[in-house]
């Protein structure tokens, strides 16, 4: 019996570390910030200032993990979203520098440009029923390609103001911060994950998405209709990765073809990281926020310590491999 119990006692401690590996990550990599991040008696980490800055870091790439989260709970990937940030950016800067366009018609266009590229894929990857993986790393270099014929090859910067060849001043609010400190990208990233949050755990579609996920035959026999529910996360995907484009070109005060390299690496890594079953049907969007604050905090504690940026690039790497090494043993428990 003393056996027994000793077995069920350890199980029990075993299965609690594997399902809060990313929570006990994310307070590992805090208490080691605090300790390390230390310079003439201050704690650089723990300043504020560095909090937000590391929330106006992550926001980008968090707001991407939150579509690339409904995408792989689906059990497919959208590597096309770094260059939708790149084609979304251009788009904003052209429209208002080249086009005179105004702030909303603008945010619209480029919404609707997200839209139109997610709905892409989704159709290709439901109608032709060709892999996402082989579909979105083809658009990929579509949208790339658009953005780089629609600026020439060249960045356009923004200058904001009233007039021939200025961008709309009311652009400049997704670089803002308010009352001088909050950023507003941290704001709109922490808005669309709760309500993402509330899709996700409340709505019938969300319910949907773990079922397709989870097994999509036997979601199609129980009246799920698993092609739409497909498309309509690679639609979301796009809008997002509109959203997150606009508030790059802010922040950088330039659109490009060049911007969101690496982009989409980063949002699976935080949606593995916190949890999510690269297989799908399983995960969360809390585990996706603690994904991208593990990656960010990493990121901000590395860059506090003045390492390597090319360190840097090899321990982020090691990370994701460790993180999907945990799913499997999890999966296999």
């Amino acid at each position: 019996m003393s056996q027994t119990t000793d077995r069920k006692k350890t199980f029990s401690v075993k299965e609690f570390l594997l399902n809060s590996q990313s929570y006990i990550a994310l307070v590992a990599i805090f208490i080691i910030g605090t300790l390390i991040c230390v310079k003439n008696g201050r704690n650089l980490f723990l300043s504020l200032t560095n909090f937000m800055n590391l929330l106006r870091a992550v926001s980008e790439t968090g707001i991407l993990a939150i579509g690339m989260t409904m995408i792989i709970l689906l059990g497919d990937i959208d590597l096309s979203v770094g260059s939708v940030v790149a084609l979304v950016s251009t788009g904003s800067a052209a429209l208002m520098v080249h086009n005179g366009w105004g702030f909303v018609p603008t945010v619209l266009a480029c919404l609707c440009m997200g839209a139109a590229y997610g709905l892409f894929n989704g159709l290709v990857v439901t109608q032709m029923k060709i892999q996402a993986f082989v579909v979105t790393l083809a658009s990929m270099n579509i949208a790339r390609g658009l953005a780089r014929l629609w600026s020439g090859g060249a960045g356009i910067p923004l200058t904001y103001g009233i007039g021939e060849g200025l961008a709309a001043p009311e652009f400049e609010f997704f670089c803002k911060r308010l009352g001088g400190v909050v950023p507003v990208p941290a704001i709109i990233f922490l808005s669309l994950l709760l309500i993402f949050w509330g899709v996700m755990s409340k709505t019938r579609f969300g319910r949907q998405i773990y079922a397709v996920g989870g097994n999509s035959t036997a979601a199609h026999l129980s009246g799920i209709k698993v092609k739409r529910v497909r498309t309509l996360a690679f639609v979301i995907s796009g809008v997002l990765a509109s959203i997150a484009g606009m508030i790059h070109s802010a922040q950088i005060s330039q659109g490009g073809p060049n911007e969101g390299m690496s982009y989409e690496m980063y949002a699976i890594a935080a949606v593995a990281i916190g949890g999510t079953s690269m297989a799908g049907g399983k995960g969360t969007m809390l585990g996706t926020l603690v994904g991208a604050l593990i990656f960010g905090m990493l990121d901000n504690v590395m860059g506090l310590k003045g390492i390597n940026s090319n360190i840097q690039l090899v321990v982020k790497g090691f990370l994701i491999i460790l993180s999907v090494f945990a799913q499997a043993v999890r999966k296999e428990d």
